[in-house]
């Protein structure tokens, strides 16, 4: 029977109403208004995703979307969660969408060119990424370093023939076969 005042003494304080000389344990998880109104689903989303809780994220943003409509911020939020967990292709899919429900949205155009790089579309993310600073007016850090590094990617691309043939050579071999070796 000494589980009972202990259970009342915790039941008291996780409600906030403690007898006079009874504290709260310095643990305790703070007292719920259940009046109070609810958090928005992009906010919960945003700071967990800034914890690095990205599938908890993903959760909040689908349920801001149910809550909210889809449109696009809640269609970024939800590709950038995505894209944080490594799907690529669902969060290449969702940006777009979000980009055909506005199509000046930067952090969509941001992370879909992060996106494209990573999946080795340089030449598209270099696009992508002009206009997010376009729009941006080149206020965001993070969106001109990435329009840098895409821009040093797309020119080490390029193809350039005369440094190609210097490279290598052909060498016949039999009837009909070639072998290329290197020069270098």
């Amino acid at each position: 029977m000494r589980t009972a005042p202990v259970a009342l003494a915790l039941g008291l304080a996780l409600s906030g109403c403690l007898a006079p000389g009874l504290q709260a344990p310095e643990n305790a998880a703070p007292a719920v208004d259940a009046g109070a109104a609810a958090v928005d689903g992009l906010t919960v989303g945003h700071r967990l995703m800034a914890a690095g809780e990205y599938d908890l994220a993903l959760r909040a943003y689908l349920r801001a979307a149910a809550e909210q409509g889809v449109n696009a911020d809640t269609l970024s939020a939800i590709g950038s969660a995505n894209l944080h967990l490594g799907r690529l292709g669902q969060a290449e899919q969702i940006l777009r969408r979000a980009l055909e429900e506005d199509p000046t949205f930067v952090p969509a155009l941001n992370n879909l060119g992060v996106v494209l790089m990573e999946r080795g579309k340089t030449g598209e993310a270099k696009r992508v990424f002009e206009q997010a600073f376009a729009y941006d007016r080149g206020e965001t850090a993070a969106i001109r370093e990435n329009l840098r590094l895409a821009i040093a990617q797309a020119e080490r691309n390029v193809y350039d023939a005369s440094t190609e043939a210097a490279d290598y050579s052909l060498v016949r071999q039999a009837r009909g076969q070639y072998l290329l070796l290197s020069t270098f």
